[in-house]
């Protein structure tokens, strides 16, 4: 109890001061400093805060239903609705991954619980890739932002379904445990059934409280990295091989991973390289980010070994770059 409350603590105490250093920089201009902040730094900063801003929200729906999953769930209930079925298994976690609204932002803590659970990591990572991709939301965003047109939404969502259905099959073939850090193996409370409603509503609280702290930190990792990729990063070398279909496509896709935006807007930006890149490489950036992203991955890492997250990453880059190269023709 004195180590959990302890590194509660720590991250609460790491939390202040980057919010203190956040101030510091966001409000310089008012306060009598003896130097100036660099204008890159600032940059920066409204980058780093505008990531945060839009992932917490679901980074906090994502530990709810991940301490619902934890108090609520059973290895029964778990054993009942997946088909024992690999194929039906990853097919059901795709479908299931595409009609749930989650964000990539918020979908780390849920696979965690549902693996720990019982859930084949093969059936999770299709859910994984599915959610933040194909959801009501995301679709009608995308076809909002390309002019009501259905056409870039329609390929969004069934080539993004048939990628996710190819790396969960892959991952049941390469991968035979369920991969997660000995750290995070979690405990179940099969004696959950003999509490009070309220006492369950309380664990499942406070089992979001420490799903919330733990992720929190690695998304904000995340959100800084790729804040200072995108602020440093040259872009105009890179815009200067637009033409070139291949080479397009890994930018657009390298610009996917290192932005890291949330899929429920990713496409009002993807739309706004319409006049520089062609349409299956701002396919490939609509498909690869929401998949997996800079923050996702650093999320990953908290709960995966090593091994197993760059797998996943380099089956996912593959599988999309592989697929829209094959069928570039057509969209």
């Amino acid at each position: 109890m004195i180590r959990i409350f302890r590194s509660h603590i720590i991250d609460i105490t790491g939390i202040i001061l980057l919010a203190i250093l956040v101030y510091l920089i966001s409000f310089s201009s008012g306060l009598e400093l003896s130097f100036e902040v660099p204008a890159s730094i600032l940059n920066l900063n409204v980058i780093f805060i505008s990531i945060l801003i839009e992932a917490l929200p679901f980074v906090l729906i994502g530990v709810l239903i991940a301490g619902f999953i934890q108090i609520f769930i059973t290895e029964e209930h778990i054993r009942r609705w997946i088909p024992k079925n690999k194929t039906a298994a990853v097919i059901m976690s795709c479908v299931v991954g595409a009609l749930f609204p989650a964000c990539e932002c918020g979908i780390v803590p849920i696979i965690r619980r549902l693996i720990s659970k019982g859930v084949p990591v093969y059936a999770a990572i299709g859910f994984m890739l599915t959610g933040p991709l194909i959801n009501p939301i995301v679709i009608a965003s995308t076809y909002m932002a390309f002019g009501n047109d259905f056409k870039m939404a329609g390929f969004r969502m069934g080539l993004g379904f048939l990628i996710a259905i190819i790396i969960a099959f892959s991952v049941s073939l390469i991968f035979k445990s369920n991969h997660l850090k000995d750290s995070v193996h979690l405990h179940n409370h099969s004696g959950a059934k003999k509490r009070s409603f309220i006492d369950q509503i309380w664990s499942m609280l406070t089992h979001s409280i420490d799903e919330f702290f733990d992720m929190a930190k690695y998304l904000i990792m995340g959100a800084l990295l790729a804040s200072i990729v995108q602020v440093y990063m040259p872009a105009k070398a890179f815009l200067q091989s637009a033409d070139d279909p291949v080479a397009s496509l890994i930018i657009m896709m390298g610009f996917a991973y290192v932005l890291s935006l949330c899929s429920e807007a990713d496409a009002f930006i993807g739309a706004s390289f319409s006049s520089i890149f062609p349409r299956s490489s701002i396919l490939g950036f609509l498909i690869f980010g929401p998949m997996i992203d800079f923050k996702n991955t650093i999320m990953m890492l908290s709960v995966f070994r090593l091994k197993f997250v760059l797998g996943v990453l380099a089956l996912t880059a593959s599988a999309v770059f592989i697929t829209i190269m094959l069928l570039q023709k057509f969209i």
